[in-house]
């Protein structure tokens, strides 16, 4: 089976994740699932912030069940709090790089081809610069380590 990768580097996490759940749509409607495979490339940068936050994260959670409170507006009011937070957190982060495996098999030439066409041209991707690597090109090895390492 051949393997083609579409890299997409978008200007901050919300846009990135709007699009990863369009794919995820598609690969649904067009049982893909194991043909299209999605993995995002924060950088080192991210991570380590995004490794930061966690922790904050899963302390605030401890704090609120010890706090009970007899109205449902202060817990609505922490969640949209959080909710906040996490929503400046996505604008604020660098540039994320969006990586797509279409992994196709031989007969199927029509239907990667469908793929190869249908992504790039959806207005969502067309801000992220996309970039097609074939199995041919000199930066396939490196994409595919690259794809390899990540979650």
């Amino acid at each position: 089976m051949a393997h083609t990768y579409m890299v997409f580097e978008f200007p901050n996490e919300e846009k990135a994740q709007q699009a990863r759940h369009k794919l995820e749509g598609w690969k649904q409607a067009f049982r893909a699932d194991k043909k299209v495979q999605v993995k995002f490339d924060r950088g080192d940068e991210a991570a380590e912030t995004e490794a930061a936050a966690e922790p904050e994260a899963a302390h605030e959670e401890k704090k609120e069940p010890k706090a009970k409170s007899s109205t449902k507006g202060a817990k609505t009011a922490k969640s949209k709090k959080s909710e906040k937070s996490e929503e400046e957190t996505a604008a604020d982060s660098g540039p994320v790089k969006l990586l797509v495996r279409l992994y196709f098999s031989g007969h199927e030439k029509i239907t990667e081809k469908q793929w190869l066409d249908r992504i790039p041209a959806d207005e969502l991707f067309k801000v992220a610069h996309p970039h097609v690597v074939h199995e041919k090109d000199a930066t396939f090895d490196d994409t595919n380590k690259q794809f390899d390492t990540l979650e």
